[in-house]
């Protein structure tokens, strides 16, 4: 399946872009793999006090992310979506945990069953901005403002 992404340009115009299955896959790959990485370095000390926040921030970005790409408005996929990244997030915590002992170092902090409820945070306000889209655009669109509402009237 081909999914279609409108590219809004400065003048104004805008250009369809396609992705067929393997260039979604080929992106959420780089980006799990970027995550990974990310997720099991010790955030620089500027950061630290907006370890809860940025939690929250990347979860809902990725819930976006990968919705766009593979929701089509469809529940199950979201509610699968959101297992996958919860479950993601709680094992990244326990391999944070784990790389400390497999290395003899402490690259990373402990595991932080706080950051696992900012991820759920976030996970959560994104859905809740889903649905409202999802029931919106469903109402709007057998609501008739759209001009698609059949009018048994106008079949006369």
């Amino acid at each position: 399946m081909t999914k279609r992404i409108y590219i809004h340009s400065s003048n104004g115009k805008s250009k369809l872009m396609k992705l067929n299955n393997w260039t979604k896959i080929l992106l959420v790959l780089f980006f799990l793999i970027a995550s990974i990485i990310g997720f099991m370095l010790k955030l620089p000390s500027v950061f630290r006090h907006f370890d809860k926040e940025l939690h929250s921030a990347f979860y809902f970005l990725a819930a976006g992310f990968l919705n766009i790409l593979f929701a089509n408005g469809k529940p199950f996929r979201h509610i699968l979506i959101f297992v996958i990244l919860y479950l993601f997030g709680v094992t990244i915590e326990f391999a944070q945990e784990y790389s400390n002992s497999l290395f003899h170092s402490r690259i990373h902090g402990r595991y932080d069953p706080e950051d696992v409820k900012y991820n759920l945070k976030g996970l959560i306000a994104f859905s809740v901005i889903w649905i409202s889209y999802i029931i919106g655009t469903s109402v709007y669109n057998k609501s008739g403002f759209n001009g698609t509402k059949n009018n048994q009237n106008d079949l006369n």
